[in-house]
């Protein structure tokens, strides 16, 4: 499941625009907008130092959070947020209001186990990592923290596919089409192939030359 829930504390705006959002910004506080569930768009400030640490503290975009505006909570799931180019400090944060029944797209992490029971990496293969993320359509009170892909067996030249990936209740790949590779297990170049091994270990030693008579 994704991580705790967090409450932040924001302020409704009455004026939206560049002018606005960038008087919010001189006040130490950081615009935001947060739209969905069939309700109009509702313009709130934030404080800045509570959002940068959220943004910075990883799962931002796949935890349930609760915004307190001026006493009323509204629980939220963050969509989007822009960042300064130079100064990588937030500037702008796009939040979905969550209802009993909303479904989301996120990205969720892909964690991989069992390295060490996995044949092919043991004989010097190595994880070939195809998506470090995978987008799934899932409730958004259900959002997995991280997905887990068991390496127990595998062995060079296998292939990892989405199928393969036990995934939580109701939670499925955006991509249905096709079933994509998560990842591999390929050979290393400084692997010493098996095939080459057996023939030294069989190949019989020079017979003596004969003795001059």
């Amino acid at each position: 499941m994704s991580q705790a829930s967090y409450e932040l504390k924001a302020e409704a705006r009455e004026q939206v625009g560049k002018g606005s959002a960038r008087a919010v910004r001189r006040n130490g506080k950081v615009p935001a907008v947060i739209y969905g569930d069939k309700q109009p768009p509702l313009a709130i400030a934030l404080t800045y130092k509570d959002i940068y640490y959220k943004i910075h503290g990883g799962g931002f975009l796949t935890t349930i959070a609760t915004i307190d505006v001026d006493g009323k909570k509204i629980q939220v799931l963050p969509k989007d947020y822009q960042l300064d180019p130079v100064k990588d400090f937030p500037v702008h944060v796009d939040f979905l209001r969550i209802g009993k029944d909303t479904e989301v797209n996120v990205d969720v992490p892909v964690h991989f186990i069992n390295e060490d029971k996995s044949p092919g990496i043991k004989r010097g293969g190595v994880l070939n990592i195809v998506r470090h993320e995978v987008e799934f359509h899932c409730p958004a009170n259900a959002i997995p923290e991280f997905i887990t892909v068991d390496l127990t067996g595998t062995d060079i030249g296998d292939s990892i596919h989405i199928s393969a990936v036990k995934l939580p209740a109701g939670v499925k790949p955006v991509i249905s089409d096709r079933d994509f590779t998560v990842a591999t297990i390929a050979g290393s170049a400084a692997m010493k192939p098996e095939a080459e091994e057996t023939v030294e270990a069989a190949e019989p030693e020079a017979a003596p030359a004969d003795e001059e008579k």
